[in-house]
């Protein structure tokens, strides 16, 4: 009997991607700063008077990871007295939706589980 030939190989997770989803998940606060963001809250200063509980060490530690996956960008106005807001970049769109196909997904699962 001849042996079969093997038609698929072993799948391993997309690294960089699982990676941001467990990085951004991690940070309890980027999805509220998705939501401030989607409210048309786009300032630091602003975000934190918003949000009981965000400091503006924890909101820029926040920020600074969403910017480094290229989920947000920074926008420096030259204005006196400086202006910073923030934008969810075009793949950034892309990337909440898909942290919002996850909150389906757990939403799901909790009401299956009667939770």
């Amino acid at each position: 009997m001849k042996a079969q030939e093997k038609k698929f190989s072993r799948k391993s997770p997309p690294e960089r991607s699982a990676r941001m989803v467990e990085s951004i998940y991690g940070c309890k606060w980027s999805l509220t700063v998705y939501q401030l963001l989607a409210s048309g809250i786009n300032r630091p200063g602003e975000m934190v008077r918003q949000v009981e509980g965000l400091s503006t060490k924890v909101l820029n530690e926040c920020l600074r990871r969403n910017m480094e996956f290229g989920i947000l960008e920074r926008v420096a106005f030259d204005e006196s007295p400086p202006r910073v807001e923030y934008r969810v970049t075009p793949f950034g769109g892309k990337f909440v939706r898909v942290l919002d196909e996850l909150e389906k997904l757990q939403q799901e699962l909790e009401r299956e589980e009667g939770v």
